[in-house]
């Protein structure tokens, strides 16, 4: 999550990404006005490298994800200066990798999501999917525009980030209510959310199967010596403190998957390799949730492990945290520190296994007529922040099936 403000910069020569240009949605004027819209919710990243200061701007001025002393209307200069000074480094790092591929994957699940809506939850198709990024193009007032434009009243707001955290799914989420108040259109949207998924069986098969892909980068006879490394984005210890849900969510996804695939293993007569969590990205001298990714890296080198696959479990798709603090940063410590079969797995990207789980959530929410989960109204212990787990004109029952 974080990684776009690090300046450690240890580029792994000879290693590029190709660039990956977004896909540009396609409008017909003889297709049907959707009657329900997805609105896809996530960070974003620059895809072209040359965006990284906006991308940056916009991420250290946002106090639900780095709250820096002395209130807005400081953040607001700091955060640019921030920006400014970091982003020779991270636009290099986004050179190495050729952009953020997020929106290409995010705008690709989506048109391929509603086509699995339309046939699974016809009462309510067309779906159209729209993103709204948190801090790149498109934005959430980009989006809210679209989504008027095509005349659209129905809107799931859909996070995209499995596990809920008050820095990345709040901080989305605050945003949309703030755009949606700004631009006075409170009445021209139902409303209802679908604010965490981190034990959804589709999204558990379809880490499992990146796993299983994962191992056959090593000789079967070595599969039982393999360390499953499972990485998340790190939070600072205050969110934790604060009683964000973040933590036990993704723990709790994490024992989803090996459940799993212990069943299937076991079933099979093999033996089942290990794992640990860990937390990568960490920003700044405050204390972060722990151990993190490099840490566990390094231990693991200095116990003469030999095999470790780095599962990226809280990010739906590949972006700089995935293809250049896994695959390049920490496979060069891994190098260093004498582990010599080092893999990652690919995001989930393209995987059918995937975009069939994102149709299901959204048509069981469709069907279910709930607002959002039970969890969403519980806010962390302190918070004074007045849009933090609202919603504004809520669907009804008529509208929501």
């Amino acid at each position: 999550m974080f990684q776009s403000l690090r300046i450690a910069c240890r580029l792994r020569p000879g290693v590029r990404f190709a660039a990956t240009a977004p896909v540009q949605s396609v409008s017909s004027e003889l297709a049907p006005r959707p009657q329900t819209a997805v609105l896809m919710m996530n960070m974003g990243g620059p895809s072209h490298p040359e965006d990284t200061g906006p991308f940056l701007q916009r991420l250290f001025q946002d106090r639900d994800i780095i709250e820096l002393p002395g209130g807005p209307f400081v953040q607001k200069y700091l955060g640019e200066f921030i920006a400014k000074r970091r982003t020779p480094d991270v636009q290099a790092q986004y050179e190495l990798i050729g952009g953020s591929p997020i929106r290409k994957w995010t705008e690709h699940q989506g048109e391929e999501m509603c086509k699995i809506l339309d046939v699974k939850h016809p009462e309510s198709a067309p779906h159209k999917a729209y993103t709204a990024f948190r801090y790149a193009h498109p934005l959430t007032d980009e989006a809210l525009d679209e989504m008027e434009a095509d005349g659209v009243r129905r809107v799931v707001a859909f996070s995209q980030f499995p596990q809920w955290s008050c820095t990345t799914s709040g901080s989305s989420l605050n945003e949309l209510w703030r755009k949606v108040k700004e631009r006075k259109m409170e009445a021209n949207f139902d409303w209802s959310i679908i604010d965490r998924w981190p034990l959804h069986a589709g999204f558990i098969d379809a880490v499992s199967d990146r796993i299983l892909t994962g191992l056959e980068q090593f000789d079967e006879a070595d599969h039982h010596k393999v360390v499953i490394l499972f990485s998340a984005h790190s939070v600072p210890m205050k969110v934790v403190n604060k009683g964000d849900h973040y933590v036990p969510e993704v723990a709790g996804s994490v024992k989803a998957v090996m459940d799993q695939l212990q069943t299937k293993w076991t079933n099979e007569g093999k033996r089942v390799p290990r794992h640990i969590l860990a937390w990568q990205s960490k920003v700044g001298y405050l204390p972060w949730m722990v151990p993190s990714t490099a840490d566990v890296i390094e231990g693991l080198g200095k116990r003469n492990s030999k095999h470790v696959l780095v599962v990226p479990v809280a990010f739906t798709s590949d972006h700089i945290e995935t293809l250049y603090e896994i695959g390049m940063e920490y496979a060069e410590e891994a190098e260093e520190h004498g582990i010599s079969h080092f893999k990652w797995t690919e995001g989930l990207n393209g995987s059918k296994v995937f975009i069939n789980a994102l149709a299901d959530i959204v048509s069981t929410h469709l069907k279910s007529g709930e607002l959002y989960s039970p969890q969403y109204k519980m806010k962390c212990i302190g918070c004074t922040k007045p849009l933090c787990r609202q919603i504004i004109n809520p669907a009804t029952s008529s509208t929501s099936n």
